[in-house]
């Protein structure tokens, strides 16, 4: 009988509807596995689901009855795939799901930065506009996003999908083409003069060896609008010290983040330090997690498990 391990089903809600494979199964899941529970709990599964587990080649090396890790994500950047690939393990990650829940994520961060809303909302909770003088008061800047530049970085489903609602609020979009390629196809623009003509930068790229530290204090310097910054990607493309840097020096106007670079931060991380902010949102890694996605990730996850079981799944990256 096949067995499946799912290391960390806790990065799904219990509401969840979580059907189960069709065919005769041993199905183990674990809240979350630390790492050196990760090769007593595979042992002798045929299948792996990981979120966020790394499976590294040391650990895949000690498994030798392991024939599929099913990723329950997009990114894969903790499975060694170049290992699996040479150990014959399929590997399947889920595309696809989050189409309108990260984009709409990203959007409300920018419509609440942009129009300060959190500044107002903090402001009525400690009674500022109680005491003012006026119907109204101005203690933060809001702006329209009607002909503003939207910068996407990543033209997959997710910026796709952020630059069709941004196209609503009648805003121009501009995709940003890799760093240090001075003469990028249409209609990706070369990365230097994207951050110099951005209003609003949005990143929707994975994390690779490419796109590590991304944004740094040499890309803050170049952003000559003094962008809104939105991150709904991976925490290690923008530098988070740098990003500091940057809010405090006001190199950017506002920050959105909905990750970090290492998650849940128990030892700290630097944009915790201006998480209070009016100026800067932070979620905890939740743009993927509406009840539609979330439904769709888990049903394309068993559809995944269901296909390599009939043979017709590979790897599928």
């Amino acid at each position: 009988m096949t067995k499946i391990v799912f290391l960390d089903k806790g990065t799904f809600p219990t509401t969840l509807e979580a059907k189960k494979p069709s065919f005769p199964h041993e199905w183990q899941e674990f809240e979350g596995t630390p790492k050196d529970q990760i090769i007593p709990r595979l042992q002798g599964a045929d299948i792996a689901i990981t979120n966020k587990v790394k499976l590294d080649d040391e650990t895949l090396s000690s498994l030798p009855d392991l024939k599929m890790i099913a990723i329950a994500a997009t990114g894969f950047d903790h499975v060694d795939i170049h290992s699996a690939h040479a150990k014959d393990i399929t590997v399947a990650n889920v595309k696809g799901y989050a189409v309108n829940s990260v984009p709409e994520h990203a959007m409300m961060m920018i419509m609440a930065l942009s129009r300060s809303l959190l500044g107002y909302q903090s402001d009525i909770e400690k009674g500022e506009w109680q005491k003012a003088n006026q119907f109204c008061f101005f203690n933060h800047p809001i702006e329209d996003l009607h002909d503003k530049t939207l910068g996407i970085i990543g033209r997959g489903v997710l910026g796709a999908g952020l630059a069709r609602l941004a196209s609503g609020f009648g805003m121009g979009i501009m995709y940003a083409g890799r760093r240090g390629d001075k003469n990028p196809h249409k209609p990706y623009i070369e990365f230097d003069e994207f951050l110099e003509q951005s209003d609003i930068i949005s990143i929707h790229c994975p994390l690779n060896d490419h796109t590590r530290d991304l944004i740094t204090k040499n890309e803050f310097r170049k952003m000559s609008r003094n962008p809104i910054l939105i991150n709904a990607s991976r925490g290690g493309i923008v530098n988070e010290a740098d990003a500091v840097d940057a809010v405090n020096q006001r190199q950017i106007r506002a920050l959105g983040v909905d990750c970090l670079s290492l998650e849940p931060p128990r030892n700290g991380n630097p944009l915790l330090s201006i998480a209070h902010y009016p100026n800067v949102i932070i979620t905890p890694h939740v743009a993927w997690a509406s009840t539609d996605a979330v439904q769709n990730l888990w049903d394309n996850l068993i559809n995944n498990i269901e296909d390599w079981k009939k043979g017709d799944l590979k790897t599928a990256l």
